[in-house]
């Protein structure tokens, strides 16, 4: 489960901000996830709670926003949704669509005390 290495590493960003921030704990996590990411939001979750065990975001709740799959069409030089990587242009069936955006997981939101 690769959820759990990312997860790790997301707590080790959140405790960094956290820190800066003179925070003494971490309340909120939002994260957006791509829906072309590869990265189940349920494993996620679980994995949170695992690994915030003892940490400034003990107790902390997340927040997950997915994030739509875009892609630029090179054929019809247009933005589309895409459903899955390297799909075909839902608009025209054109096959050289770019991936623009629901590719990528980041902490979108942090809320401390």
């Amino acid at each position: 489960m690769h959820e759990m290495s990312l997860m790790e590493s997301v707590l080790e960003i959140v405790e960094e901000e956290a820190r800066k921030a003179g925070a003494a704990s971490v309340r909120l996590v939002k994260l957006a996830i791509g829906e072309l990411s590869h990265v189940e939001p349920e494993a996620m979750a679980f994995c949170f709670e695992a690994v915030t065990r003892g940490t400034f975001a003990d107790g902390a709740t997340l927040e997950i926003e997915r994030i739509a799959g875009r892609g630029w069409c090179l054929d019809c030089a247009e933005e589309v949704a895409l459903a899955e990587r390297f799909g075909t242009c839902p608009k025209c069936g054109g096959s050289r669509v770019q991936m623009t955006g629901g590719d990528d997981l980041r902490v979108a939101e942090l809320e401390v005390e």
